[in-house]
């Protein structure tokens, strides 16, 4: 059997989805291993040897011989390595950038934090509120800067679905899990709708595995957030 280039290393997070979306979209052979948060598989010494921040996810581009790390990172090397889902032109690909950066310094890591002081840290037994409501607060804006961008456009960045896209989509259509309400912002909606209809990204949010309670508020389920919980709890401790 011939072996893949490529090897991915991920979990069922928004961060995880992004390079299943951006392989299933371009029909990409790969070979998937499934990190373990619950064993603490990504701090494992083989695992930090790929990954020295122990986060998922990584690759393992085996024609090149090397690991990539951080998502962001690990979209544009795919994107670049098979040369697709990134325009040629240089202003549009300066876009690309942009936008990717956007979502990996901002909409990522503030939705994220709502997520966990909402998720992780009040299950057990860290209830902030004025953290609460700050990240939240953050995460609205950010989700109305898209929602501007969007207007009178199907995509980010050029004329055409791209990493960015990508990127931005886990995350930001995640809102019922960060808590954050979108009513309002059309245009962003819209766009959460284009790729909704998107076969091969619905595929992967099914690989590997899929979370409803993610990106449907009506299957928010009891028994999965204190699962959740429990399985970060070490994340929540003083």
């Amino acid at each position: 059997m011939t072996r893949t280039d490529i090897h991915l290393y991920t979990a069922a997070t928004m961060n995880g989805y992004k390079p299943v979306i951006f392989l299933e979209e371009a029909g990409v052979p790969y070979d998937l291993t499934l990190v373990d948060f619950g064993r603490q598989e990504q701090k494992a010494p083989d695992y930090l040897k790929l990954n020295p921040n122990g986060k998922i996810p990584t690759i393992v581009d085996r024609a090149e011989g090397r690991a990539i790390f951080e998502s962001g990172a690990i979209l544009w090397h795919l994107a670049q390595k098979y040369g697709t889902f990134l325009p040629h032109d240089a202003v549009a690909r300066s876009e690309v950038m942009q936008w990717l950066f956007f979502q990996v310094g901002h909409v990522g890591p503030m939705m994220g934090q709502a997520m966990y002081f909402q998720r992780i840290a009040a299950p057990n037994g860290h209830d902030q509120p004025f953290s609460i409501k700050r990240y939240r607060d953050e995460s609205r804006r950010l989700l109305q800067v898209l929602d501007t961008r969007l207007r009178g456009r199907d995509w980010l960045a050029g004329d055409e679905y791209t990493i960015a896209d990508m990127a931005m989509y886990p995350w930001a259509r995640a809102y019922p899990w960060a808590r954050v309400q979108v009513d309002g912002l059309p245009h962003l909606q819209a766009w959460f709708d284009r790729i909704d209809a998107r076969p091969a990204v619905q595929k992967a949010l099914t690989i590997p595995k899929p979370q409803p309670q993610f990106w449907d508020a009506s299957a928010e389920d009891d028994s999965f957030a204190a699962e959740n919980a429990a399985r970060f709890a070490h994340d929540a401790k003083d």
